[in-house]
């Protein structure tokens, strides 16, 4: 359907997402192994060792987590970054400041930390353009 896809281009240009866009993770070990299980893992680079994903145990350094933050939001490759909602809160002030479009920052919850909405940034921008507190 040529109207389809002219539609699809056009909303791929105007957001300047690739049709073959990736989807980056950081989060616990049981979340990023469901989502590789999933097929969502990606290796490229020189020998394969840029990955898409990283896996945040209680050993992993704040610094390694910003890092694969600002590395993922970089990539003009990456179209999403889904990250556990416990992990955010401890790079709060990095996803506070995100302010692109592409990628888009999904907080999710874990299987050992419950959702919250109070602390999600996406509701918080999506409830001040609505005119509404959270």
């Amino acid at each position: 359907n040529k109207t389809r896809a002219k539609g699809e281009d056009m909303v791929g240009a105007r957001l300047k997402v690739k049709h073959d866009s990736l989807i980056t993770i950081i989060g616990d070990e049981d979340t990023v192994t469901g989502f590789l299980l999933a097929g969502v893992g990606d290796l490229s680079g020189a020998q394969g060792k840029q990955s898409n994903f990283l896996i945040v145990t209680n050993k992993t350094p704040q610094s390694a987590v910003e890092e694969a933050f600002r590395t993922f939001t970089s990539r003009e490759d990456a179209s999403i970054l889904l990250i556990n909602q416990h992990v955010a809160n401890t790079i709060r002030h990095l996803i506070d400041d995100y302010n692109k479009v592409v990628p888009t920052i999904l907080e999710i919850p874990s299987k050992t930390s419950p959702y919250d909405t109070t602390k999600d940034t996406v509701m918080h921008k999506v409830a001040r353009m609505m005119g509404k507190a959270l």
